[in-house]
């Protein structure tokens, strides 16, 4: 007989940039009789979904929907229904995921500019606010929690620059969304994008994402077609809004179910509560790696709470204590990426991963291995 790998998998403690451990309300809504994806019961749910993504990302935004898809394809629904050839873009990188940004703008033809800053260092904001001034731009683009260096970014204040122009604040809020707060309609953020396996804790799939009304009304007057038939939202609307929905594709409705869940989970919690656990949960891992000799990469000014990066001693065997967490112990961390390879090792705490005993249990088995 051969091997049936579904029955070689084991329940890891995820605790590496993502995906994150799946709390048991969310595996029991995947598992839910499969309806279609026109179902009155089903756009019943798809309404839920919206209201609760709208408390999420503290927004009254219409256009506020999951996009089939990880994170990434938010990020590319995002530029492909904003951007035209020749427009001009801002991306302000300072690690992965704004490398991402600035690709992916270029392929679709804009004019664009970056603004780079030292990898494990938060953005310049004076630098921004100098670079504004000199160039007007279509979309000013930004990471809020850069997940390949445990940076959070100060999008609220890069948001005060942007209020007022012509510009779109497009932001990347894929590691962020519910697990610190995400202010969309405070900070001026007309276009932006999450993700469900980080702090939603259900798996990856979805991607949810918010355009204010600024974000359709440039969407509504673009000169050329959306160049990704997929994830056109002058489509995709029509299925997620009004009374009579359209068909565009079929949607991935057991993973809508999951993120009903989880999204129902996070509010049943309470926003702030979540969010102080999070905190909670970095301050108890700080302190028990600086038990161990361990450093921290990022200064604590701009730590995410939720993805903690650690600089591996000297001596230590990066690869080798990985693998060795996750076939002797059921445990992931993260390596570093780019530049930090090799320098640190990434430690997620997103979601139902962030807490005391998962932490417990890490920092006892890295004892065993420094």
């Amino acid at each position: 007989m051969p091997t049936n790998h579904l029955d070689t998998l084991s329940e890891t403690l995820l605790m590496g940039p993502g995906p994150s451990c799946v709390p048991p309300q969310v595996y029991s809504a995947l598992s839910r009789y499969t309806i279609g994806h026109l179902d009155p019961r089903f756009i019943a749910l798809m309404d839920e979904i919206k209201t609760r993504l709208r408390t999420l990302f503290q927004t009254d935004n219409a256009l506020t929907v999951p996009m089939s898809g990880t994170g990434s394809s938010g990020m590319e629904a995002c530029f492909v229904n904003l951007v035209e050839p020749g427009d001009r873009v801002l991306i302000l990188k300072n690690g992965v995921f704004g490398m991402r940004m600035e690709d992916l703008a270029s392929r679709l033809g804009a004019e664009v500019d970056v603004l780079e800053f030292e990898w494990g260092t938060p953005v310049v904001v004076e630098d921004v606010r100098a670079k504004l001034a000199q160039q007007a731009y279509k979309i000013v683009a930004i990471v809020h929690a850069e997940t390949s260096t445990g940076v959070v970014n100060p999008v609220a204040e890069v948001g005060e620059l942007v209020k007022g122009t012509d510009s779109l604040y497009l932001l990347d809020c894929v590691t962020s969304l519910g697990g610190m707060p995400v202010e969309i309609d405070n900070w001026g953020v007309d276009a932006t994008y999450s993700g469900t396996q980080k702090c939603l804790s259900c798996p990856p799939g979805l991607a949810p994402l918010s355009f204010s009304d600024k974000a359709v009304a440039a969407l509504k007057a673009r000169k050329t077609k959306v160049p990704n038939w997929y994830l056109d939202l002058t489509m995709i609307i029509n299925y997620w809004e009004g009374a009579t929905r359209a068909y565009h594709h079929t949607a991935p409705i057991n993973m809508l179910y999951g993120l009903y869940a989880a999204l129902g989970v996070i509010l049943d919690e309470g926003m702030e509560n979540g969010f102080a656990r999070h905190r909670q949960a970095h301050d108890y891992l700080v302190a028990g790696l600086a038990d161990l000799g361990l450093e921290m990469a990022v200064a604590p000014a701009c730590r995410l709470p939720m993805l903690n990066a650690v600089t591996i001693p000297a001596g230590a065997d990066d690869a080798g204590v990985r693998k060795a967490l996750l076939k002797e112990h059921d445990i992931e961390i993260g390596a570093g990426l780019g530049p930090l390879a090799g320098k640190i090792w990434r430690i997620g705490l997103m979601g139902h991963t962030a807490r005391r005993e998962n932490v417990d249990r890490l920092l006892a088995a890295l004892k065993g291995y420094l």
